[in-house]
């Protein structure tokens, strides 16, 4: 691509949710303007195209100026929950195509009166799973040549089936992929409009159910990511942008779109993730390094702890309750957000979620003809939201629809106040959410009194005092930009790309000359990456991974193989033995196995954005008082009402308040009080209450 003509370096990261899509863009690293627009779920593209064209009305940026452009997106989560995936066949090694089917023997509902299938068979049912003649032994020997025959056989009976995309798994091909490939090849010369994964590029590792699931994930998404990626490139191409655009991975790293096109399965929490890395440097910059992230958007609440800075990653996620194998960050994602529909169950009591109002037709305030009641309806009624400059004044709400939502569907039925529901509604959300932030703390042995709240998304101010409360957390950090913080992570995130191979060996039996080659050949793999990405050997870090386990062990830990350890093996073993103990309480004299080796290479991020904030504090003055009910009050409160952009550096201020910006609402209860850092950011603290 052209390089884009400009004297500035405007750099813009566009995060598509499911209700909101959010738009900042920086001018040689500082933020100059941010966006918020409805999304539109049909096609995401649609939002972001607008964005752009608001973006040129509002700030008179053209597509031909941006230098990088950075992009989030659900498409291939969404993809999954909506089952709008390709029609999925997939080929086996004859004899073991019903691996996807049979899964592990583990129930996660042990007392389920109702049994629902535990493998993810919707993805390709019996009839849509074919055998190929062929066999690889367990040390990667060839044991029966592959029947290319068999493979057009099978082949053709998918397509006759209706298929659009085949995932090829084949026995132990992690350990000899020549089988598979040779598929591929056939596959795609004689069905040319056929999407192929194969489970050799996809997960190169052992263990035969999690490696089909991934790459059959990988296929089932494929079509819809690749189609939209497609078009996306092609639309922004005609809207002028000259550099190519990036797309946010799992692990909070970018990669190309060119790229992540061949892997999609790897996109599925790709707008978390952002959010995740956004937070990371807004601690960073306040030099507070032990965060929870609290990203409470239209949709959904995604949690997440960073520890000394990094964010937590996890070698296998899960997506609707089945296993994929991929890095991503461990973000735990509940069905509560704004748009969260408030229901009563059959006995009657009250739930919020997990279904959402979405975009279209939104809460009921918005007046699109939403009838069920949401929470923000609530947080309307409870005087936290002002209905006339919700995201910047671009949706206008109606009170009176809030009201009614809430009079008729929950309110009357329970025999309630307006208040009294309103109120219930909220305790119910955050309760929900405190136990979502408890399942990434408490249970891993994390005390969350000693970490910091940073709330983020349109919704997460609205709700940080009450969950910092509920939980015992005394600081909370409310980014300067939190309603967009996931767009502006996407900008700070670095390009990184990861190969893996399986190398099962005791550490006794290694040969270090023979790990050294493998770590060279996924050297080797990384480096074309990232030069695909355009990015030279010398803007690269590098770093290598052993997956390390005892013998007889089921599950590994990935350890750190610094360069001494290349030298010397002792090391390593070293370093496992205190990681086990550091992460189980215990470790054993044990023999010490690896399983797999990785190299992951990442760009350096020399730069660092300069979020300074400016201002007369002499010049402070509030919009107005409002009367808000807090949930703790039996009777509302007036709080004063702040303009985020007129707060400078140094301004305290004391709860209650309210304190409105374009892309969110923060709310500061009686007791806490809040404090504008140089960088723009508000640090709220518990105070006594005189």
């Amino acid at each position: 691509m052209m390089k884009p003509k400009s004297d500035s370096e405007i750099e813009v990261g566009v995060d598509a949710g499911g209700t909101f899509t959010d738009i900042v863009c920086y001018r040689d690293g500082i933020p100059f303007s941010t966006l918020k627009l409805p999304s539109t779920p049909s096609d995401p593209s649609k939002a972001i195209l607008e964005a752009l064209d608001q973006l040129r009305s509002v700030s008179g940026v053209t597509s031909s100026e941006i230098s990088k452009f950075c992009h989030g997106t659900t498409v291939a989560t969404n993809a999954l929950i909506e089952r709008k995936g390709g029609s999925l066949g997939i080929l086996a090694t004859d004899g073991f195509s019903d691996v996807l089917e049979i899964g592990r023997q583990m129930r996660r509902e042990l007392y389920e009166s109702t049994l629902k299938p535990q493998s993810p068979v919707f993805l390709a049912p019996g009839h849509r799973r074919k055998g190929v003649v062929e066999r690889v032994a367990s040390d990667g020997s060839i044991l029966t040549p592959l029947d290319e025959n068999s493979v057009i056989t099978a082949g053709q009976e998918l397509i006759d089936e209706g298929v659009s995309t085949i995932a090829i798994c084949f026995l132990f091909s992690f350990l000899n992929p020549v089988h598979e490939l040779r598929a591929r090849d056939i596959l795609a010369s004689k069905f040319p409009e056929i999407k192929i994964s194969i489970s050799s590029e996809v997960d190169p590792t052992f263990r035969e159910y999690e490696r089909t699931v991934v790459t059959a994930f990988d296929a089932y998404v494929k079509p819809v990511v690749s189609d939209y990626l497609a078009c996306l490139d092609e639309e922004l191409k005609k809207a002028g942008l000259l550099t190519e655009p990036k797309i946010m991975q799992s692990r909070g790293s970018m990669s190309a779109i060119s790229v992540a096109g061949r892997s999609p399965v790897r996109l599925f929490l790709s707008g978390p993730a952002a959010g995740v890395v956004g937070a990371a440097r807004v601690g960073k910059s306040l030099d507070i390094n032990n965060l929870i992230s609290v990203d409470i958007g239209g949709t959904s609440c995604d949690i997440a702890l960073i520890k000394n800075g990094r964010p937590n990653l996890r070698a296998e996620g899960e997506i609707q309750g089945f296993p994929v194998r991929v890095n991503m960050v461990d973000v735990n994602a509940i069905g509560a957000g704004g748009g969260s529909l408030v229901w009563l169950d059959t006995a009657g009591g009250l739930r919020v979620g997990p279904n959402s109002a979405g975009a279209s037709p939104g809460p009921a305030c918005y007046g699109r003809g939403g009838k069920d009641a949401t929470v923000t309806d609530a947080s309307l009624v409870l005087g936290f939201i002002n209905p006339e400059y919700f995201a910047g004044g671009s949706i206008e709400l109606r009170h009176e629809l809030a009201r009614r939502a809430i009079e008729e569907n929950i309110a009357d039925p329970l025999d309630l106040s307006l208040e009294e529901a309103a109120k219930g509604i909220h305790q119910v959300i955050n309760a929900q959410m405190a136990e979502g932030i408890r399942l990434v703390s408490i249970q891993r042995g994390v005390d969350p009194r000693q970490f910091a709240l940073v709330a983020l998304g349109g919704a997460g101010p609205i709700h940080a005092v009450a969950l910092a409360g509920e939980l015992g957390i005394t600081k909370i950090i409310i980014p300067r930009s939190p309603g967009v913080l996931s767009a502006s992570g996407l900008l700070a995130a670095p390009v990184e790309h990861e190969a893996v191979s399986s190398f099962q060996k005791n550490i006794s039996d290694v040969a270090l000359g023979d790990l050294l080659d493998v770590l060279k050949k996924l050297d080797r793999q990384c480096c074309s990456l990232m030069e695909a990405e355009g990015i030279e050997g010398s803007e690269v870090e590098v770093q290598h991974l052993a997956d390390v386990c005892y013998v007889g062990q089921s599950y590994h830990l990935a350890i750190p193989f610094e360069e001494g350890d290349k030298k010397n093996l002792k090391k390593l073993v070293e370093e496992f033995h205190y990681t086990h103990d550091t992460i189980y309480g215990h470790s054993i004299d044990a023999p010490v196995r690896l399983i797999n080796l990785r190299s992951i290479h990442r760009s350096n991020q020399k730069k660092e954005f300069s979020d300074k904030a400016s201002g007369d504090l002499n010049n402070i003055s509030s919009k107005g008082k409002r009367s808000i009910l807090f949930l703790k009050s039996n009777t509302s409160k007036m709080a004063e009402i702040f303009e985020r952009k007129h707060l400078p550096p140094g301004t305290r201020i004391s709860g209650p308040a309210i304190i409105e910006q374009l892309d969110s609402t923060t709310v500061i209860d009686e007791g806490w009080e809040g404090f504008v850092y140089p960088s723009g950011d508000i640090v709220i603290e518990q105070r006594l209450v005189k």
